[in-house]
């Protein structure tokens, strides 16, 4: 009888795990090995061949640290127009009308950015020569700005785009003074003429080494160049193009409050790139024009609030929200320059003025100044404007001032009366023009259908 033998495999052997060779992709993994070395030796090879110009090279004196925050501000002052202010001012509007007012801010976004790309920088920030105390030149198109030029220790080019944002909401922020009533082509005219008109100089003059400059007018990131000649041109837009129809008993009731609060956040947030951004550095002096920009928009919104509950029995919303974004407006001036006392007494009284002269302007004088335009950016602005001379003093927590506080005042009262002639008169004379040109109020049958539908033929809400 044939014996079997059965050979027991070893333990060590019987507890091993065969590992088979793995396969990516159907391919052994010495196969990707090769691969992934042949890439590497291709690449870094290629890298070594290229010219010397073709790789990036940090400029000499460049900052990367504070290039890296005005990367970062300049995406949040954008972010303030797109969408912040455009939801913002569409809550606030019948909802048969709530495209178009997204639609003017969009077109406003993209229109001055190629209007400042050809001209609009280098007047405002360009050397004017013998005129420069008026006006800037150069730099059409970035003539002459490369990779390589700075502006202090940051890219010129983040410099430029920073500045497009200020130029960019600016005239965005008057689309608030004539909703649901105005042409688009009127709309296209007016924002192109006085980009180039109205804000550009005002730009210059304080910012671009102007006569406002030179006097040390003080505004850190726009309570003049931005605040108070958009406040002003709204009004005489709101006087010029005449009301709405149904003002002001049909008009008040804004068809979503909940959109606008949602607007009102991002502004809020955005403004930290706007204000603390305009130290141009991430240093003490950005955090400090973040802290005030916070505490005066958070004093402001319960100020307003607390007064229309005293005048309205009721706490509103909307209030709370334009208190909030008036606060913001008034402290933009002072940012750079006051503490904390500053930020709060700037706040507490742009609530208060503000929600009275929205009141006045719409009941008392009667103008449709839609969605409070002047009240709020114009007083507001002006707000911030004259009580930085007193504020900005060591003694009140402020930075400190190198002149006396009421030569301060008597600039600071300058530069405001100065910006509200130029933007005031000439934004009169561009309504104008643009009435000749393209006409600026829709027809009586396109206001009561809405201008969602008769202007773009498109509906915000198909319900």
């Amino acid at each position: 009888m044939a014996t079997m033998t059965l050979v027991q495999p070893m333990a060590s052997n019987a507890c091993r795990r065969v590992r088979p060779n793995p396969v990516w992709l159907g391919f052994p993994r010495r196969c990707h090995l090769l691969t992934i070395w042949a890439t590497s030796l291709t690449v870094f090879g290629g890298v070594a061949l290229l010219p010397a110009s073709a790789l990036a090279v940090e400029p000499a004196g460049l900052n990367p640290g504070n290039t890296a925050w005005m990367l970062t501000a300049t995406a949040l002052v954008l972010f303030m127009t797109l969408p912040g202010l455009a939801l913002f001012y569409a809550g606030l509007v019948r909802s048969k009308n709530v495209l178009s007012v997204l639609a003017h801010c969009f077109a406003i976004c993209c229109l001055i950015s190629v209007l400042w790309l050809v001209v609009g920088y280098g007047l405002a920030f360009g050397d004017g020569g013998s005129a420069n105390q008026w006006i800037g030149g150069g730099k059409a198109l970035l003539a002459g700005v490369g990779p390589d030029s700075l502006t202090g220790d940051i890219p010129e080019t983040v410099f430029f785009m920073f500045q497009m944002t200020f130029a960019i909401i600016t005239p965005a922020l008057i689309v608030g003074a004539y909703p649901e009533r105005i042409k688009f082509g009127a709309v296209v005219v007016f924002s192109t003429l006085w980009s180039l008109i109205v804000y550009v100089p005002i730009a210059h003059w304080v910012w671009g080494g102007g006569w406002l400059a030179e006097l040390g007018v003080m505004d850190f990131a726009g309570g003049l160049v931005v605040h108070l000649s958009a406040g002003t041109s709204a009004l005489v837009m709101a006087a010029m193009l005449g009301h709405r129809k149904g003002h002001p008993q049909d008009t008040e009731r804004p068809h979503s409050p909940g959109m606008t609060m949602a607007g009102a956040s991002m502004l809020w947030v955005g403004w930290y790139g706007f204000n603390a951004g305009s130290a141009l550095a991430a240093n003490g002096n950005a955090g400090m024009a973040m802290v005030v920009t916070h505490v005066a928009a958070a004093t402001a919104a319960l100020t307003w609030m607390a007064v229309q509950w005293l005048d309205d029995r009721r706490p509103r919303l909307i209030g709370l929200v334009s208190g909030s974004i008036a606060g913001l407006a008034a402290i933009t001036p002072a940012s750079g320059f006051v503490g904390p006392i500053g930020a709060l007494a700037i706040g507490l009284s742009a609530g208060a003025v503000c929600y009275f002269a929205a009141r006045i302007v719409k009941r008392t004088i009667d103008l449709d100044d839609s969605l409070d335009v002047f009240a709020v950016h114009g007083v507001g602005g002006t707000i911030g404007v004259v009580l930085v001379s007193f504020f900005a003093a060591g003694a009140l927590g402020g930075l400190g001032l190198q002149v006396t506080v009421w030569h301060q005042l008597t600039v600071q009262i300058l530069g405001a009366v100065a910006t509200i002639i130029w933007a005031g008169g000439l934004s009169y004379a561009i309504v104008k023009v643009t009435a000749a040109l393209v006409g600026l109020k829709v027809s009586t049958e396109a206001e009561a259908e809405g201008l969602d539908l008769a202007v773009h033929g498109e509906h915000g809400y198909s319900i």
